[in-house]
């Protein structure tokens, strides 16, 4: 395996992991993107907050998440040793907390759950919050306290990513891929904007666009809106949180997670309206106004920009994780908001597919062979390949 021709689609936070690890391991990576390290990468809050995040009917996710933390420490050592730079991971923890009596009741439900799960968390009064954030407001009337869930900065992240799979070996060519090709039995390469990359793996981990690339992921990856802001810190303002702060303000979640330097990203909005990357005056409007109620110092920050970016959604919110369609073919897209945070694990678990060995028990239901697009009769994408040309 480590004279193989590995070709990675996508040069985001997933992408730029796996390129990573896999150059390290001695494969002959190339790194496809016509804009390494952007997209949602770029724009991402950076959150590593599973716990937080959870949800009913998330359980696999949840699982998969709270592994994916639990390595983030080391993971961090080592992009940080390998880049030469740091990698940017925040420990101090996530603050959840509500402003009104319904919020505090989906808090409440929230922590029920999560006691059930056998993660339990610390509820806190409003005063208790402000003990330990006094940049909290006097709306905040309670919350939640969840120290393991924890934040990095994406861009510092993805500088030192790339920094440490180009010290490995892996090269970066800026160039976009428009389809993985293969002989109906393997993959064979990838077809760029002006040539053709023979390869004998290609990994698929190009996010929101990763449906395009091969017949078999029709239907599996999605587009998924997301606007954030970044504050900067003006002198004579509030000094900004030290942990993540997740609030939920009559019932609408917000964001927002500290950088070095006093700043501060907000976020984020979620809407289904395709490959629109454009900011809208509504989602500044209503992230300004919800964050401004959790943290009032913010109104004497500098709005230093706005973005918006695309999540690649999966149709269960899991992620794709596996093989995929002609041998040789792998996948590792649809983290959704959670690409951050599960770097480490998908970055283990494709290294481990690599080497022809099982991946974590965690990441087994990331299985991309559990929906029935990945099961195509080769019939079936055959027509289809016809019709992508």
């Amino acid at each position: 395996m480590t004279n193989s021709r590995l070709t990675v689609i996508g040069a985001g936070v997933i992408g730029l992991s796996c390129a990573w690890r896999a150059a390290s391991a001695g494969l002959q990576v190339t790194l496809l993107d016509p804009a390494p390290a952007s997209g949602a990468s770029w724009v991402a809050g950076g959150m590593l907050a599973p716990v937080t995040e959870a949800w009913p009917g998330e359980e696999a996710l949840l699982e998969l998440g709270v592994e994916s933390v639990r390595r983030w420490p080391g993971f961090a050592e080592e992009v940080a040793a390998a880049a030469g730079r740091p990698a940017g991971l925040r420990t101090e923890g996530t603050v959840v907390v509500a402003t009104g009596a319904g919020d505090r009741a989906e808090l409440d439900t929230l922590a029920g759950y999560l006691a059930r799960l056998g993660r339990a968390v610390e509820r806190l009064s409003g005063r208790e919050l402000r003990r330990l954030e006094p940049a909290l407001g006097p709306d905040v009337r309670g919350g939640l306290s969840v120290p393991d869930d924890l934040a990095v900065d994406n861009r510092m992240l993805l500088a030192a990513l790339r920094a440490a799979a180009e010290r490995a070996g892996a090269a970066v060519v800026e160039s976009a891929a428009r389809a993985v090709l293969d002989d109906g039995t393997r993959v064979t390469g990838v077809r760029t904007d002006g040539a053709e990359l023979p390869s004998d793996l290609v990994l698929v981990s190009a996010g929101a666009h990763s449906a395009a690339l091969h017949p078999v992921l029709r239907g599996l990856v999605r587009p998924v809106k997301g606007e954030i802001l970044r504050l900067a810190h003006r002198a004579g303002a509030f000094p900004a949180p030290s942990r993540t702060v997740r609030a939920l303000v009559d019932g609408r979640p917000v964001y927002a997670v500290p950088r070095n330097g006093g700043g501060l990203v907000i976020g984020a909005t979620q809407a289904e309206t395709g490959f629109d990357t454009e900011v809208t005056v509504g989602g500044v409007r209503d992230l300004l106004r919800d964050a401004e109620r959790v943290l009032p110092g913010i109104a004497e920050y500098a709005l230093a920009e706005s973005a918006a970016g695309l999540r690649p959604g999966s149709p269960d919110n899991l992620p794709l994780v596996g093989a995929v369609g002609p041998e040789g073919l792998l996948v590792a897209t649809g983290h959704h908001r959670n690409g951050m945070l599960l770097a480490p694990v998908t970055a283990d678990a494709v290294l481990a597919l690599l080497h022809g060995r099982p991946v974590p028990e965690s990441v087994r239901a990331a299985d991309p062979h559990r929906f029935r697009g990945a099961h195509q009769h080769p019939e079936e994408v055959a027509r289809a390949r016809v019709d992508q040309r």
